[in-house]
């Protein structure tokens, strides 16, 4: 989503000599997308920020099948699975494609070293947790039912808060925007969209870190995760300006649409990447046509898998769900609420709901790694009980 952003010190002009107070210069960096036409922003370092003094390959990153590739409906109740580790190096792949990939992250220490992922953009909901997401462009604080969105290439760290942490990430092969819909054709968000520029919190607070040593960046690239020591701390931006950086959005202020007869999902679209789509379901009023059917009616979405993460404990067309856990409803199956939902939800006036939904356009493959933490029974769950 980009906004033109400014923190710091920077010169009136681009690309000219920019004078430090002990009469050198700071050095110039532009970040940016799509061969220089894409958004980028132009970042001014203290020193030259290409000062590396080793790297080394830590590991690959082998993400595996589920073996059992049957099709059908499958929850995991990802709270479960054991917590601990890094934010980084300790992610439990759950589901991925060619297009996106998503893990589950519940670290327990803040990293001892920086990250950058060069392979994809990251978007990080906060299931739980607060702190603040470090990087070369500030600090930008995080909450729980934030929306974190990293953009490929910055270099960051998770500076983890008080309590439990529990992320759900999301990586993209493409850009995350707001979905072009909300936007004219200047890029602003327009009045019909569910949330606005005012929402989009942004880095403010830029500390500078004049620091020689031997600092660890883990970068991403490939599927490898691959150690690079620079000579510098990497956070020695004195400024920087632009439309690529990393930003937060809260789920909270996102505006549910309603109307007289039950809403499809796109109303509830929040981000846009290239071969998939994330969405919020929040706490709303439901349908007001007298003869209203609030739950969804059953669907084909053919070309689509379907998962939902579930942010509480409440579902409007869902049974035995609590907070933290994911569906995934594959295309080729038949999507419906469960027995009695559909029923049930004839004359009710709201649901309290909260859930992040991502439809893929592409089939999505289960990893093997929340076997552990599947509930087995969810398949037959849409039996009527005898």
């Amino acid at each position: 989503m980009p906004i033109y952003h400014a923190v710091g010190n920077i010169p009136r002009k681009r690309h000219v000599v920019f004078k430090n107070p002990k009469g050198g210069i700071y050095y110039e960096h532009l970040m940016g997308t799509t061969g220089f036409d894409g958004p980028a922003s132009l970042l001014y370092h203290l020193r030259q920020p290409t000062q590396v003094i080793r790297e080394k390959v830590l590991k690959p990153i082998p993400w595996e099948k589920d073996p059992d590739q049957r099709v059908r409906m499958r929850h995991f109740r990802l709270f479960k699975a054991e917590p601990g580790g890094s934010f980084v190096m300790d992610r439990m792949p759950v589901l991925y494609n060619n297009h996106v990939a998503v893990s589950w992250a519940q670290p327990t220490s803040t990293d001892d070293f920086f990250y950058r992922n060069s392979q994809g953009d990251e978007l990080v909901y906060v299931a739980e947790g607060e702190g603040v997401l470090e990087s070369c462009y500030g600090e930008l604080p995080y909450h729980q039912g934030d929306y974190l969105v990293i953009h490929r290439g910055i270099t960051t760290r998770m500076k983890l808060g008080k309590g439990k942490q529990r992320f759900l990430i999301f990586e993209g092969s493409g850009y995350y925007r707001a979905p072009s819909k909300y936007r004219n054709e200047h890029g602003q968000l327009m009045e019909h969209s569910p949330y606005c520029e005012r929402d989009i919190r942004r880095p403010t607070e830029l500390p500078v870190y004049d620091e020689k040593g031997e600092f660890p960046i883990v970068v991403k690239r490939q599927n490898m995760l691959t150690e690079i020591t620079m000579a510098y701390h990497p956070f020695d931006v004195v400024g920087w300006d632009g439309y690529y950086y990393p930003w937060a959005l809260n789920i909270n202020d996102f505006e549910p649409i309603v109307g007289s007869l039950h809403q499809p999902p796109p109303v509830h679209e929040t981000f846009r990447n290239d071969r998939f789509i994330v969405c919020s379901f929040m706490p709303r009023l439901f349908d007001f046509h007298k003869d209203a059917v609030p739950a969804p009616y059953n669907h084909s979405n053919v070309m689509s898998d379907e998962i939902l993460f579930y942010a509480n404990d409440e579902f409007m067309s869902r049974k035995g769900i609590e907070m933290g856990s994911m569906t995934v409803h594959p295309a080729g199956l038949i999507h419906g609420g469960h027995p009695g939902k559909y029923e049930g939800s004839i004359g009710k006036k709201e649901t309290k709901e909260m859930a992040v939904m991502m439809d893929t356009f592409d089939p999505i493959y289960v990893a093997k790694d929340p076997i552990a933490v599947e509930d087995m029974d969810y398949p037959r769950s849409w039996l009527p009980k005898e």
